[in-house]
């Protein structure tokens, strides 16, 4: 089963647009890796596009250390696919934006880990060794649980800075050459 025949949701909740924009990087390297993207707000949910894609990658910023109202309101309304078994043994995958350097966004990435395995998806980290510490570098945050990236309090035409924004091609390429390794069927 070729890569193109293969699809990938990412679903995030994004006020401000810093998230939808790293969701945007996510989707080109994902794109590049030659698999079917779809985007979606968890505002705008399509049920039945994430119960038949393979793979799902959920974004979120980080709040006081935590999810969003909005991304919990989700998570709480997949509960019949909860029950129904309905996403497991898909691929999932988390990121999370916040405006600190660390602002615990590690917590964030274990609460959409916690919530995915609750659910009997395949996690899928990021194994990408940090490159360095400055804006212009890969995973500059040391994240492997998932994509970290950082914003200042900045529109989103100017941040998060070029090296976050570049690993999260890296990572959107990854997720999609994980779903043809295992060759999952939605």
């Amino acid at each position: 089963m070729s890569l193109s025949s293969k699809t990938l949701a990412i679903v995030y909740h994004s006020p401000y647009g810093h998230t939808a924009k790293v969701a945007h990087y996510i989707e080109q390297g994902a794109a590049q890796a030659g698999v079917q993207v779809v985007l979606m707000n968890v505002e705008q949910v399509d049920w039945e596009l994430l119960d038949s894609a393979d793979a799902i990658v959920f974004g979120c910023p980080t709040y006081m250390g935590s999810l969003t109202s909005a991304m919990k309101l989700f998570m709480e309304q997949s509960s019949k696919r909860w029950l129904a078994r309905t996403w497991q043994g898909k691929l999932a995958a988390a990121f999370t934006n916040g405006g600190g350097l660390s602002g615990d966004k590690l917590a964030v990435l274990q609460q959409i880990n916690l919530f995915a395995m609750q659910h009997g998806m395949l996690w899928s980290g990021l194994p990408l060794m940090p490159t360095g510490r400055s804006t212009t570098d890969l995973n500059r945050m040391s994240s492997f649980l998932g994509l970290m990236t950082q914003s200042d309090n900045a529109p989103v035409k100017v941040t998060p800075p070029e090296g976050d924004l570049l690993t999260a091609i890296w990572f959107g390429e990854y997720i999609a050459l994980t779903l043809a390794r295992l060759n999952l069927k939605a």
